[in-house]
């Protein structure tokens, strides 16, 4: 009943909130724009999409590898090179990519891949290691092999810190991805910044609102992708 209450508030405040805001850019701007902006939401998607892939499959692993015995010592010192893309400002990051790669995708690609980097890391390393000693010596104690321990005893009880780095990774990419207008990418920057130039306030605040609105519910389908996986591994 808790849960009903909470959602049919959410749902009740994002409802409100859709109406203020086509209320503040105007019905006309909406309608002028329209295909513009599902064009640019589809190419921000895109790239958010696939930089997020990438920064999973390397940071999710990467992670692991860190958290293990061996690296116990140096573990803080390689987690220095996936923080390149934090450390240095995102419009110096497109530019390195910019001048790496080329203008387009690619660099944009690569900046946004670099910037999601860290969060992914250094939140499966720390969920790993504060995986209780006691868990992964019963797993061992009844015969499990190492890989057994990490798949079916560490990973899972990861989880919720892993899915908070994945967060905060969404987060920083879909908020950076407009910024990659400026080295020839499509997104929805490509709304914000010549409204900028044109000081359109409505189209402005029609780029600027879609991107914070994708940035929530991108983040909301990922924790509830998260809490579905950990009710049904509870389940059974």
């Amino acid at each position: 009943m808790a849960k009903f209450k909470t959602l049919l508030l959410g749902s009740a405040v994002g409802v409100v909130i859709l109406a203020l805001l086509v209320h503040w850019i105007g019905r006309d701007t909406l309608s002028t724009y329209r295909a513009d902006l599902l064009f640019y939401l589809q190419a921000h998607l895109y790239l958010v999409a696939v930089s997020m892939v990438l920064a999973l499959l390397v940071g999710i692993p990467a992670g692991v590898l860190l958290s293990r015995p061996r690296f116990a010592r140096s573990a803080e010192r390689f987690m220095q090179v996936f923080n390149i893309g934090n450390t240095v400002p995102p419009l110096a990051v497109l530019a390195i990519a910019l001048g790496v790669v080329g203008i387009g995708d690619g660099p944009a690609i690569l900046a946004l891949f670099l910037a999601s980097l860290l969060p992914i890391v250094r939140n499966t390393y720390e969920g790993l290691k504060n995986v209780p000693g006691s868990l992964k010596e019963a797993a061992t104690g009844i015969g499990m092999t190492p890989t057994q321990v990490l798949t079916k005893v560490e990973l899972p009880n990861a989880v919720p810190i892993i899915v908070g780095g994945v967060r905060v990774a969404l987060a920083i990419n879909v908020g950076t991805t407009p910024l990659v207008f400026l080295i020839g990418a499509n997104s929805l920057g490509s709304l914000i910044f010549p409204a900028i130039a044109l000081e359109n306030q409505s189209q402005l605040l029609l780029g600027a609102a879609a991107t914070a609105l994708l940035a929530l519910l991108l983040d909301g389908l990922v924790l509830l992708a998260s809490r579905l996986w950990l009710e049904r591994g509870l389940a059974r």
